[in-house]
């Protein structure tokens, strides 16, 4: 009896642990079956259940209900009936009612948040970039809770992104996991990103990954483009507002056969009418034209990958008062008319190079080269700034496995990054009436580097990443950069993310700062006027932070539809950094290093639910608590929202023959930065204020047309330029933006798109 009652207690404890099913769930495409990212996956009448990955595949552990539900927004919903010894498992989904001959269109989740790496990203996909005009790179985070972007000035167009509470500086830009839009590039790079041009987005806060190198401090944004092996065969889109914008975007991807493709892309837009909203004389937006075009190439094997190609870009932005010409260019003061021009040219070359190891499993290296070259010629009235960077990166990669376990991954690899810096710069003496000495800040930045990464999965409930890099400067020395990145998942509806890093970069103030050029302000470094004294910039520190952040995402399943919260806490903490400095002192911009606290904290919480069939609602709330020291005292970010909220609403009709976006933001109220001088003649706060966009798109098979209207309740800055009566005398200022500078804009647009078959 004893015997029989130990066979029973084993019997019964070993169904205790449930039996892991497998599966995958797919549509049937052209006769082939593809997998369903991001689709649904639980049990019939519990919350047991998760979501399917790249592939479409999913693990979840067997439930006595034995239903097993597979939905996707736009497929009909399907339930198999799934046995206690079942390991595999294949749903198939059918898109709509498939009714006869109807083409039915389907949509997935358009903003994809990773729950399964150990990296705190989300992937924002082509789709949800085509619910705004999305004319470029900085116009694409409409829709988007993180990310934040803003006029840098009133004159130039130039625009800034702000993560975790923090300028676009902190922020790395990459183009396919590549550093790119670094230096002179980076208040304009936004610009110089089609979006048509494309495929997705990846933004990841916090600490990222090392191998991608250490400047990351707020976090990594990488753009991905359209690839010729799975682009359109041909597209294009045309766009105009009622602010005479035109625009025109085009590519096409071509297969030469089994193993070279190629894709070319090419851009163009124009705005040659005078805007001025508000009257004071001055441009809202300058007139600009941008000419763009990209060709890459495409070679893939069983074992080997290639990719390369180039990118060429040509730019020109006149602003100013009214009437300005290109030809007034050297006079000021007086009745002159001030004008501010800038003019980029633009090159770029890559290559991506992979090779699997056949002969070793789970093995693999791979070589990114890239190479730009940006030649730069600028005015801002009586203030020229001229500059050209040449730079070359280049990144050798090598992952594999210790021993058998795949679960255990590393990657290791070299780094070198040049950078040729020509920069010429005279300052003007608004007082005198007169220009200084042009003087010139040329240097060479090379950096060698090295890292290590680990990747384990245990138990199939955490993650752990730890990587290691050091880097070499040839002006700053040798640093380190750690970081660590944790993911729990208890079940498959909860996950808990902990990260924590260092990041590192080398402040380029006259880059980084040009829209501080667009005022009267004398630049200072160090106390010292910086034409008269240019060696005080080599007294300017590597700028270094460490930042520790969390990330909860739970998801809840409420009336069979699936509610996806998310939770974020991010702090960043500065041990080093230039202080940028234009409210000590009336008429100056100082530039020093930071004595005393500088740090960020930023909550935020968000929640995505399809409220009715085919009704997205995403709603999110931010706070950012941003201080730095500025002198001896401990002051709050200027020109910043203490909180923002957002509200997107989307919704596309059966068949999705018709589809409707509307986004609110709510800006929370700011500080002015105002010097002791200004206090008390100049406000010093700014409201909280509201923003809204709607768009309407129609579709059909091979084309759509959309249109919609920015900043419906026309809401803008009032006197975004100071002393605009007065642009040559000491109190002119156009770089104290908080809010949009021109008002409410219509727009309408037609894409076609012939889709490979």
């Amino acid at each position: 009896m004893k015997f029989l009652s130990i066979v029973i207690l084993l019997f019964v404890s070993g169904g205790m642990y449930a039996q892991d099913i497998r599966g995958r769930v797919v549509e049937i495409e052209n006769g082939k079956k593809i997998g369903l990212p991001g689709a649904n996956v639980y049990w019939s009448g519990t919350t047991e259940g998760g979501v399917t990955d790249a592939d479409g595949c999913f693990k979840i552990k067997w439930n006595k209900s034995g239903r097993l539900v597979a939905s996707f927004i736009g497929y009909r919903p399907d339930t198999v009936w799934v046995a206690y010894m079942d390991k595999q498992v294949e749903i198939e989904l059918l898109s709509g009612e498939m009714l006869d001959e109807v083409e039915v269109l389907t949509r997935g989740n358009t903003t994809i948040m990773s729950t399964r790496g150990p990296l705190i990203e989300q992937v924002i996909t082509g789709e949800e970039l085509c619910k705004a005009a999305c004319c470029n790179l900085g116009e694409s985070f409409t829709t988007n809770a993180s990310v934040d972007v803003a006029y840098a000035d009133a004159v130039t167009g130039a625009k800034q992104i702000q993560l975790l509470g923090l300028t676009g500086k902190y922020v790395q830009m990459m183009t396919e996991n590549m550093p790119n839009f670094r230096g002179i590039s980076a208040l304009y790079g936004l610009n110089y990103v089609p979006g048509p041009w494309m495929s997705a987005i990846s933004v990841s806060k916090g600490a990222g990954s090392v191998i991608n190198g250490y400047e990351a401090i707020a976090g990594q944004i990488s753009v991905d483009y359209k690839k010729p092996t799975t682009s359109e065969k041909i597209f294009f889109n045309l766009y105009g507002n009622s602010e005479g914008m035109v625009e025109f975007n085009m590519n096409t991807g071509i297969r030469l056969n089994d193993k070279w493709s190629t894709a070319l892309l090419a851009h163009g837009d124009w705005l040659k009418e005078a805007h001025d909203g508000n009257r004071d004389g001055f441009l809202d937006m300058p007139k600009t034209t941008q000419y763009n075009l990209m060709n890459r190439w495409q070679y893939k094997t069983e074992a080997w990958f290639l990719q390369f190609g180039g990118k060429c870009l040509d730019e020109s932005r006149l602003g100013g008062q009214k009437g300005f010409q290109k030809e007034m260019r050297n006079q000021y003061g007086g009745e002159a008319l001030y004008g501010i021009g800038i003019d980029s040219r633009r090159y770029e070359g890559f290559l991506k190079l992979g090779y699997l190891m056949p002969q070793y499993e789970n093995t693999s290296m791979a070589l990114l080269v890239n190479y730009t070259d940006h030649d730069l010629d600028s005015y801002y009235g009586a203030r020229d700034y001229n500059a050209r960077q040449r730079t070359l990166f280049a990144n050798y990669i090598f992952q594999s496995i210790f021993g058998n376990n795949e679960n255990q991954k590393y990657s290791a690899g070299v780094t070198f990054n040049f950078d040729r810096y020509d920069e010429s710069f005279n300052d003007y003496w608004p007082t005198l009436g007169q220009k200084t000495e042009t003087v010139n800040f040329d240097r060479e930045e090379r950096v060698g580097g090295a890292f290590f990464q680990y990747t384990g999965s245990f138990w199939e409930k955490f993650t752990l990443m730890a990587g290691l890099r050091y880097d070499y400067h040839n002006i700053f020395g040798g640093f380190f950069t750690p970081r660590l990145h944790l993911a729990y998942a208890p079940d498959d509806f909860t996950m808990l993310k902990l990260s924590a890093g260092r990041g590192a970069r080398v402040a380029n103030i006259l880059a980084d700062n040009g829209y501080l050029l667009a005022s009267s302000r004398l630049v200072y470094v160090n106390d010292k006027l910086l034409v008269d004294h240019p060696e005080e910039l080599e007294r300017l520190n590597m700028e270094k932070a460490w930042n520790f952040g969390v990330q909860l995402n739970r998801k809840f399943l409420i009336f069979d539809r699936m509610l996806n919260i998310n939770l974020d806490y991010y702090r960043t903490d500065f041990s080093s950094q230039v202080i940028v400095d234009n409210e000590t002192q009336a008429g100056k911009v100082h530039f020093y290093n930071l004595d005393g606290e500088s740090y960020s904290n930023c909550y935020q919480v968000e929640a995505k639910y399809e409220l009715i069939p085919r009704l997205d609602v995403l709603g999110a709330f931010r706070y950012n608590d941003v201080k730095i020291t500025m002198g001896d005292r401990l002051l709050r970010a200027p020109l910043q929202s203490r909180y923002k909220g957002l509200l997107n609403l989307s919704y596309y009709t059966n068949m999705k023959k018709w589809q409707f976006d509307f986004t609110t933001q709510f800006n929370g109220s700011g500080r002015i930065p105002v010097s002791p001088d200004e206090s008390g003649s100049v406000a010093e706060h700014f409201d909280s204020f509201r923003i809204m966009n709607a768009q309407i798109s129609k579709f059909f098979r091979k084309w759509s047309i959309y249109a919609g209207c920015e900043n419906i309740g026309d809401f803008t800055q009032k006197h975004p330029i100071l002393a605009s009566d007065q642009p040559w005398g000491p109190a002119f200022d156009a770089s104290k933006i908080w809010g949009p500078v021109h008002g409410r804009k219509f727009y309408i647009g037609l894409r076609f798109g012939l889709d490979r078959e």
